[in-house]
């Protein structure tokens, strides 16, 4: 059995996953973000790999290892699992358990013997450009998308006009507060 490759993200109504800090905080401490936080932590529960691009990682490797307090498990999560890092400038990831990938013209088989080798599901979130390169290849298995209720207008969207998603089909969709877990499966 291969694992699956899941793409996990925040996305506004009009379809923007870019957050200017306005509309998202994964470290809410609402109800609502407590909710949020038990849902991502049962996803979480079912990976054992983390895929991102280089922005995405320093950014992440800058903030979660320094969180002592972190009611999310995010935190724990990233230090439990295999972290995959696509990127052509780091040589040293500096977080441990990173693997760094290449990417580019060697990014479709990379992913593939990810996929082919024992283990959870392969869980990317953020990293835009990447999300979009392996929509645009076929090889996202699943998308589980937290809807917000913005419309920001503007920034970079997890779609573009070339990807066909039609052969994905709802597996979930259930709401936490005014947010909803749209979960899409091949």
């Amino acid at each position: 059995m291969t694992r699956k490759l899941v793409i996990t993200e925040n996305i506004t109504l009009d379809g923007v996953i870019e957050n200017d800090g306005s509309w998202f905080d994964p470290t809410n401490d609402s109800d609502q973000g407590r909710q949020l936080a038990e849902t991502t932590r049962a996803h979480a529960a079912e990976s054992d790999g983390f895929l991102v691009g280089r922005t995405t990682f320093e950014e992440m490797r800058e903030f979660w290892p320094r969180q002592v307090s972190d009611t999310t498990g995010v935190t724990d999560h990233l230090n439990r699992v295999e972290k995959y890092v696509v990127s052509r400038s780091i040589d040293d990831p500096r977080w441990d358990g990173t693997t760094v990938l290449r990417g580019g013209d060697q990014l479709e088989a990379e992913i593939s013997e990810l996929k082919k080798r024992e283990g959870a599901d392969i869980v990317l979130t953020g990293s835009i450009s990447l999300a979009q390169q392996l929509l645009g290849l076929g090889m996202v298995d699943e998308l589980r998308l937290f809807v917000y209720p913005v419309v920001t207008g503007s920034g970079r969207r997890l779609f573009t006009p070339d990807h066909d998603i039609r052969d994905f089909a709802l597996a979930e969709s259930r709401s936490i507060e005014n947010v909803v877990l749209a979960r899409y499966t091949r």
